[in-house]
């Protein structure tokens, strides 16, 4: 179980409105007393209401605003694969 002090909760917004949820906790590659062996570890998806309650609970939390350029949309025309060409034979 980690602590407050080694644990954080990040909720991404984005233009689009959609809101993610994630928890990072400090590891470590070595020992916990060789302060450069921690990072901070993988995302782990959490839901609004834990992400609330810990914040309510005093765990250090961070907000981002990601302003990212929309993605470009390409068209690609349909062909037509799926059909068998006739032989005359």
């Amino acid at each position: 179980m980690h602590t407050k002090q080694t644990v954080r909760y990040l909720c991404q917004i984005y233009p689009s409105g959609n809101e993610y949820y994630y928890k990072e906790e400090i590891i470590t590659h070595d020992s916990w007393d060789n302060l450069n062996s921690l990072q901070w570890g993988r995302r782990r998806p959490v839901t609004k209401q834990t992400y609330e309650k810990r914040r309510k609970e005093g765990y250090r939390v961070h907000k981002a605003y990601i302003d990212k350029p929309k993605g470009k949309l390409l068209h690609f025309p349909v062909s037509k694969f799926g059909e068998k060409k006739e032989t005359n034979n």
